[in-house]
């Protein structure tokens, strides 16, 4: 199973004045690993991953359906975070993501993301595309009907 990391710095807009990180700044590390990870299977099999692309070529967006957080330890000021995405489910018209925000080896928040592909017209569900589909299963992503 493949896994995606991505750092993140904590900046002083992510912290309130005691300089611990807002719970909600976590789902914005989340997105942004996701969207790099995305990026990353598809230039590896010579797809374009960009989100403006898939959005312009295919009609094609992601959407978040549901979100659980569990938060553990509290990143402070300056912590340099690690994102470990791992893509838990693969079928046609949605992934399911496990995100694990760490620092070192100190697990901070495990999210557990379910993200939908729509149409960007219609606002209904479509499918990924094969093209897609077939580079996570090359990553080593199982898929599902």
């Amino acid at each position: 199973m493949m896994r995606h990391s991505y750092h993140q710095r904590v900046y002083y807009s992510d912290t309130d004045c005691g300089g611990i990180v807002y719970h909600a700044r976590y789902l914005d590390f989340a997105e942004h690993a996701r969207t790099e990870m995305l990026r990353e299977i598809a230039s590896r099999h010579n797809l374009e991953g960009a989100q403006s692309t898939l959005f312009e070529s295919l009609n094609l967006v992601f959407v978040v359906k549901s979100i659980s957080c569990d938060y553990q330890s509290p990143a402070y000021l300056d912590d340099l975070l690690e994102v470990e995405t791992v893509a838990e489910s693969i079928k046609r018209f949605s992934l399911v993501f496990r995100q694990t925000v760490k620092r070192g080896d100190a697990v901070l928040c495990v999210l557990k993301v379910r993200v939908g592909a729509i149409d960007a017209t219609t606002r209904r569900p479509t499918p990924m595309g094969e093209d897609l589909l077939a580079a996570f299963e090359r990553e080593g992503h199982g898929t599902e009907e």
